[in-house]
């Protein structure tokens, strides 16, 4: 389904297009094409006094603020290069954007992130980034929970696995907001102040 409508009081969230993970390759759309994609949102959005929130996703070089619990499928612990947290270039040094640094997958649990959007009386989110079936499902489903209309960027988010992706975007996003094209949404945000 088409995106229907923006409000008129929409905010993008950028979910980890940071230099670490823009480095990993994706599936079905390449870590460049997800961030071109989220360049031009970010810049429609701005040029509408929108808010762009750029988040990041960082952790303790030791690990001491690493998420607690087993699981099947844990991730070792492991070195990362210096600057691999930090925002892309292409996206980075906008005064007016709002950066939120998590440590979990959501970009709303332990952060001011639903502060920051009541404080804009922000009602509606548009959602690009990567994982789609990690960070970004965690913050749709998150955003969804405190009551946002959700919009996912489908065409500006990927995946470490493209099954994984599929599912997101097939079965689990219809149930959690509407789902468009960078193009769709852009022409939303052209028609908005036409």
């Amino acid at each position: 389904m088409p995106v229907t409508t923006l409000d008129p009081t929409t905010a993008l969230v950028v979910v980890d297009l940071q230099k670490g993970v823009l480095a990993v390759p994706g599936s079905p759309n390449s870590a460049a094409d997800v961030l071109a994609r989220t360049v031009r949102l970010a810049e429609a959005f701005r040029a509408r006094d929108l808010p762009v929130v750029l988040v990041r996703v960082t952790a303790a070089a030791d690990g001491s603020d690493a998420v607690p619990g087993r699981a099947d499928l844990s991730r070792p612990g492991r070195a990362r290069p210096d600057g691999w947290d930090e925002i892309a270039d292409d996206l980075a040094g906008h005064p007016g954007d709002i950066v939120v640094t998590k440590r979990n997958w959501s970009a709303f649990y332990g952060t001011d992130l639903d502060l920051h959007l009541r404080r804009r009386r922000v009602t509606q989110i548009v959602l690009t980034g990567v994982a789609t079936s990690i960070g970004v499902e965690s913050t749709a489903r998150a955003a969804h929970e405190h009551g946002y209309h959700v919009t996912l960027a489908t065409d500006a988010m990927t995946d470490l696995d493209p099954e994984a992706h599929r599912h997101s975007v097939e079965k689990i996003f219809p149930r959690l907001g509407e789902t468009g094209t960078t193009a769709e949404i852009l022409n939303l945000l052209a028609a908005a102040v036409s």
